[in-house]
């Protein structure tokens, strides 16, 4: 089974606000950068469509290691938090509706075909490749910005 790493971030200028996201795959020493931008968005939002993103471009089966600055999206996955939320008719614990339900549906589908890790990565620190995602995400929003 092939081995990818997969680096997300995302960004907002304003929350909700005009945000960006970045992705870099890895796999058998070749790189692969995606970014792009949402005009009205929020960051956790961001978070969860850079993980999407990066794991729509997996062509077959794959092992997969997720990394992410994003505790919200972190934890939800590492510590269940999700499939309570999926389990409960997509209620939280005090019975609110789960935010970002539709981005939660799509990242469950998409990993269902890999065998995926999470890993939570200190943002804006020495890891090169969140930094990258980083500054891709937050020229995604001046790309947005120019626009609009």
């Amino acid at each position: 089974m092939k081995k990818v790493d997969i680096y997300t971030d995302g960004a907002c200028s304003g929350n909700p606000g005009m945000g960006g996201w970045g992705v870099v795959l890895i796999y058998n020493g070749h790189i692969k950068e995606l970014s792009g931008y949402n005009n009205y968005t929020t960051n956790n939002r961001m978070e969860l469509f850079s993980i999407i993103q990066g794991l729509k471009c997996l062509k077959e089966k794959c092992s997969v290691t997720v990394y992410s600055d994003s505790a919200y999206a972190v934890d939800a996955i590492n510590k269940g938090w999700v499939t309570k939320w999926e389990n409960s008719g997509w209620k939280t614990a005090d019975k609110g509706e789960v935010k970002n339900r539709d981005l939660w549906t799509d990242l469950l589908l998409t990993i269902s075909g890999h065998e995926v890790e999470f890993v939570k990565v200190k943002g804006h620190s020495d890891n090169f490749y969140n930094n990258r995602c980083d500054e891709m995400a937050r020229a995604e929003i001046k790309k947005c910005r120019s626009l609009y």
